[in-house]
């Protein structure tokens, strides 16, 4: 019988456990365990937030992605591909978490196909790239709600995630999301109060929530509020708010609701509106100062309202060049929170005589900052504000203080009623208290952690702050002059979703800058570009001399340049060869060092592993080697 050379039979096994590791490799990539893994990325770039695998968990209802990606083309950008396999990463672990819930319907929208026609009835309609239409988009339905995102931009790629499960939980939800408003003033507006007067216009952010929300108006008599029916209390300037209408807020975000207070120092927009409900009639000015004094302290916050905040470094300059001390501007600096959802978009916020809040702190509850002060901020006069007075500059002092204009507050909150449900009170006197009634039950403590969000400014919202409002034809066109309106319906679309997406942050970016490399760059252009500019300057001297003995030729009968002349162009070439020859050794030095560098993560990426596997199996034989020679 011949037998199989040791050499053959080595190759061979070799090559049969090559070929069994592969088939295991693409068996288990079609499992749920094919898309586990371990990640060690700064910041976890790789892995899901726990808010984005709650909602996935917990979907009781089949939701359809289709995802429109242009795969069989030439014409796709090279960072689009690259971040094209991301999402189908990205979509294969949500359909793993789902457990059968979250189907992804892959579709390449091919020109006159099925999938094509698909994509334009979800509103996809694609980029033109090169005369090309190139698809890259997601439309995510349940049953008859659908949402859509029409091109997945890699610029946003540390949105996405956010996005994306927002929308799984936007479509999952059965009805539209209920807030309740309660407020002292006006926001609906008011029918004509005679023929031909026109309706008084509501606020256009009333008329942008009701668009988006299902906007219920509750009063400020303290009426029972239900958590699981409003899913956000709006309290917008609730101006001589009483302890009966504050413990009804204290036990609604106690049973798990959401507040969102939005206060004032000095509100214009409540002084402006005043008596709009029917001029005709005699009616008490609006309060322009509102204020929870119960609910704040028990909260851990205090909140100035008998002063506004004035700001140097944050002052907006209006009309006729005065200074609006008062008035504060506020961009990106000023929001420390940046990778928040809230104000990650935002540009700039501008807030009007606002209050400020201060952070005390209180047991069990957390507190970030969004928009914050200077620290050169002080408390001014409101009045003295309002008007603009420009004393104001000179009087002011700063406290050395940052000041909080928007906060949020988490944890798990005690009531700020212990004695429980206040005394009704009839003009101003504690009404006759009915011993044979029954006491209702009341919650100390919050049953699941809870939120506020506080504003500190009404007037931020007002029309004529925040939106440029124009007729056309008798319709009222708005649009947004500043950041403002954005601010509270990207507040109020966080916290109306799902209660895993209320502090949501967005993810950090997967593609991490070469610091290293981009130093030894910016190293380079500091020396190279002090050369360049000294060979500038010294080639311009010497253009400047030789135009000089060009004019002195020229008024002169010399047919030939003169040896002067000679010896400034020899030098000027020179010099220009010279620094030619620096800049490239300097280019030269800058390639050798990244490719140094390279040469090093390339050595690490390919042989730490191996080398760290050779020397676990030499600890592991020398361990064995020891144990057999013990016996």
């Amino acid at each position: 019988m011949k037998t199989t050379h040791p050499v053959t039979r080595a190759a061979f096994g070799v090559a049969a456990l090559v070929a069994i590791a592969l088939l295991a490799n693409w068996l288990v990539s079609l499992t749920p365990l094919g898309n586990r893994g371990a990640d060690f990325t700064e910041n976890k770039v790789h892995t899901l937030s726990a808010g984005t695998r709650a909602i996935l968990t917990e979907l009781d209802t089949p939701v359809v992605i289709r995802y429109y990606a242009s795969r069989n083309t030439d014409y796709m950008p090279e960072d689009l591909k690259l971040h094209m396999r991301r999402v189908d990463d990205l979509l294969k672990e949500y359909s793993s978490i789902s457990k059968g819930k979250l189907r992804i319907d892959n579709l390449d929208p091919e020109p006159d196909t099925d999938a094509e026609d698909s994509a334009n009835l979800d509103g996809i309609n694609g980029q033109r790239m090169d005369d090309q239409n190139l698809f890259f988009g997601l439309a995510i339905s349940c049953l008859d709600k659908k949402s859509v995102i029409p091109f997945i931009d890699p610029r946003d790629e540390t949105m996405l995630e956010y996005h994306l499960s927002k929308a799984i939980s936007d479509v999952s939800t059965p009805t539209k999301p209920k807030i309740g408003i309660m407020t002292a003033l006006d926001l609906k507006g008011a029918p004509a109060m005679m023929p031909g007067q026109p309706p008084t216009p509501g606020w256009v952010i009333y008329q942008q929530l009701k668009q988006t929300f299902d906007v219920v108006d509750i009063s400020m008599e303290g009426a029972t509020i239900d958590p699981k029916v409003i899913k956000v209390l709006l309290l917008f300037h609730p101006a001589d708010i009483n302890p009966e209408t504050e413990f009804t807020v204290d036990q609604y975000l106690l049973n798990g609701g959401t507040v969102v207070a939005c206060l004032d120092a000095y509100s214009v927009a409540a002084q402006m509106t005043s008596g709009s409900k029917n001029p005709m009639m005699q009616q008490q000015p609006n309060p322009t100062t509102s204020t929870l004094p119960t609910l704040l302290p028990a909260w851990g916050v205090s909140y100035e309202s008998a002063q506004v905040l004035a700001d140097p470094s944050l002052a907006t300059k209006l009309g006729g060049d005065r200074l609006g001390l008062a008035v504060l501007t506020c961009g990106k600096d000023t929001m420390p929170q940046k990778d928040n959802v809230i104000t990650k978009d935002l540009g700039s916020v501008t807030f009007f005589l606002p209050g400020a809040f201060t952070i005390k702190g209180a047991s069990g509850v957390t507190a970030t900052s969004l928009i914050k002060s200077s620290a050169k901020a002080g408390f001014v006069d409101s009045m003295k504000a309002s008007q603009l007075d420009p004393s104001l500059s000179r009087t002011m002092k700063s406290s050395g203080t940052a000041y909080d204009l928007v906060t949020h507050l988490t944890g798990t909150f005690k009531t700020a009623f212990p004695g429980g449900k206040p005394k009704p009170t009839t003009q101003g006197t504690p009404a006759p208290e009915n011993k044979d009634a029954p006491k209702p039950a009341y919650l100390k403590e919050s049953t699941t952690p809870g939120n506020v969000f506080l504003i500190a400014d009404v007037d931020a919202f007002y029309d004529r702050f925040a939106y440029n409002v124009q007729n056309f034809g008798g319709q009222q066109m708005a649009s947004p002059s500043n950041g403002n309106s954005s601010l509270l319906l990207n507040l109020l679309d966080q916290a109306v979703g799902s209660k895993y997406l209320i502090g949501a942050r967005s993810r950090s970016a997967i593609r991490r800058p070469f610091t290293v490399v981009q130093k030894m760059e910016d190293d380079f252009n500091k020396t190279v570009g002090v050369k360049i500019e000294e060979f500038q300057t010294k080639q311009k001297d010497a253009q400047q001399k030789l135009s000089a003995l060009q004019s002195q030729k020229s008024n002169s009968s010399d047919l030939y340049l003169s040896p002067a002349q000679e010896d400034e162009i020899k030098k000027l070439r020179q010099e220009q060869v010279d620094y030619s020859k620096k800049i490239r050794e300097e280019e030269k030095e800058l390639r050798r060092q990244k490719d140094k560098l390279a040469g090093k993560i390339t050595l690490l990426n390919v042989a730490a592993m191996p080398v760290l596997v050779i020397l676990i199996g030499l600890a592991l034989f020398f361990k064995r080697r020891s144990a057999t020679r013990a016996r």
